[in-house]
């Protein structure tokens, strides 16, 4: 079946025009799925791997629903997206800009970190698409800077984020004083029985897509480990910097400590690197953002909370230098790198300390990662451990369906 073009899919001239300048030739799978779903009218859940478009599958078409209405356009928002990090906030609005740069659409982006009053004065002047983080806007709401009244369509992007990071009843709250009838759009990058559940109380009739299974990853991403004793990883990275001279990298730290640490050990080393957490400012955030997407940082180390906030072209490594507690998140970390059909490479350091970790991860990507033992850092102490854990694991395994076996003939 031949893959229809962006004018097949009933997109107008000026969405087509600001398309082409962004170089998108093709929708891709999840743009094919959702946007004829989304110009129908229907409400949607989505579900599809990091890095394949979500973002255009869900704004095109609310942009050119927008665009080609009656000219007279009213001042308060008609499109409500809500977003778990800042940082996904301020790069969905970037992306707004882009394919709307014909329009004439307006844009407000509503979150904390930074004073309220430039959002104030956006949204008096007349918005037609406010992207929110969910505190902020219930502050604006409540303060009777933010009206709801005339929204049409709500969407919730990386919806399962947002479940994980507490805002259910923020996302409950603000959705029950959206006005209905509406068009409600879950974007996802997993569909949990959270997500599920929370469908329920903000859909009506929703449809379904999923354009890949549950937890996969990217076939252009190379998924390696290194085995290395904890107090070696700072060595074995700075190697890998130098070793690979070209690539831009992003490193995943456990802790807001270990990312402050990590960048200032590698500046120490003559390596412009910079750290991102919660902590810092949004101010600060976004000038280590900026620098690293103009290459002026090579690298940036970062917590999870940025694991789906970053959204910059060619990255060529994400190193896990600590393993995420939640197998899940490794997902998201990894689908930083390879996006938009480029190669990228995924790199995890192992410690003994993150054998279970390493396993969780290996078994939600139903594959072992691939070895990687030529340095002079690498532990066969730590690999031995990760193979005895492996057998251990099914040797328990064995014994627990020989006992059910068991009981069950006794029964």
């Amino acid at each position: 079946m031949n893959t229809p073009n962006f004018s097949e899919l009933g997109l107008s001239e000026p969405v087509l025009r600001a398309l082409d300048d962004c170089g998108y030739t093709q929708p891709t799978p999840i743009q094919q799925a959702a946007i004829p779903i989304i110009m129908d009218g229907d409400d949607l859940i989505a579900s599809a791997q990091t890095g394949t478009g979500k973002t255009a599958a869900f704004t095109l078409p609310l942009i050119d629903d927008i665009a080609t209405r009656p000219a007279g356009k009213g001042d308060t928002p008609l499109v409500l997206i809500l977003t778990p990090t800042r940082e996904l906030a301020l790069q969905i609005d970037e992306n707004v800009k882009a394919y709307g740069k014909y329009t004439g659409i307006r844009t407000c982006v509503v979150l904390g970190g930074v004073p309220s009053g430039p959002q104030i004065d956006l949204l008096r002047r007349g918005v037609d698409i406010v992207i929110a983080t969910p505190g902020r806007l219930i502050d604006l709401v409540e303060q009777g800077e933010m009206v709801l009244d005339d929204v049409e369509f709500l969407i919730l992007d990386e919806a399962d984020r947002m479940l994980d990071m507490g805002f259910s009843p923020d996302v409950r709250w603000i959705a029950d004083r959206v006005p209905t009838p509406r068009q409600t759009l879950l974007f996802s990058a997993t569909i949990s029985s959270g997500i599920k559940s929370l469908a329920s109380t903000v859909q009506t009739e929703a449809r379904t897509v999923s354009v890949a299974p549950p937890a996969s990853v990217a076939d252009n991403i190379d998924q390696q480990v290194m085995f290395v004793r904890k107090a070696d990883k700072i060595d074995l990275l700075i190697n890998l910097l130098n070793r690979k001279k070209g690539g831009r990298f992003l490193v995943f730290t456990g802790t807001k400590i270990g990312a402050i640490q990590v960048a200032r050990q590698l500046q120490n080393h003559g390596i412009k690197a910079s750290a991102i957490h919660s902590n810092k400012s949004q101010v600060q955030r976004q000038q280590a953002l900026a620098a690293f997407s103009k290459g002026k940082v090579r690298v940036l180390v970062a917590t999870d909370i940025m694991a789906r906030g970053i959204d910059v072209e060619d990255i060529s490594h994400v190193v896990n230098y600590d393993l995420p507690n939640d197998a899940e998140n490794y997902i998201h970390r990894i689908g930083r790198t390879a996006r938009a059909g480029r190669a990228g490479v995924a790199l995890s350091l192992c410690g003994i300390e993150d054998i279970p970790q390493l396993r969780g991860v290996e078994r939600l990507v139903a594959r072992s990662l691939d070895v990687q033992d030529d340095h002079r850092w690498h532990s066969t102490r730590v690999a031995a451990c990760l193979t005895a854990s492996t057998k251990a694991a099914r040797s328990r395994a064995r014994s627990g369906k020989a006992r059910g076996s068991g009981s069950k003939w006794r029964r």
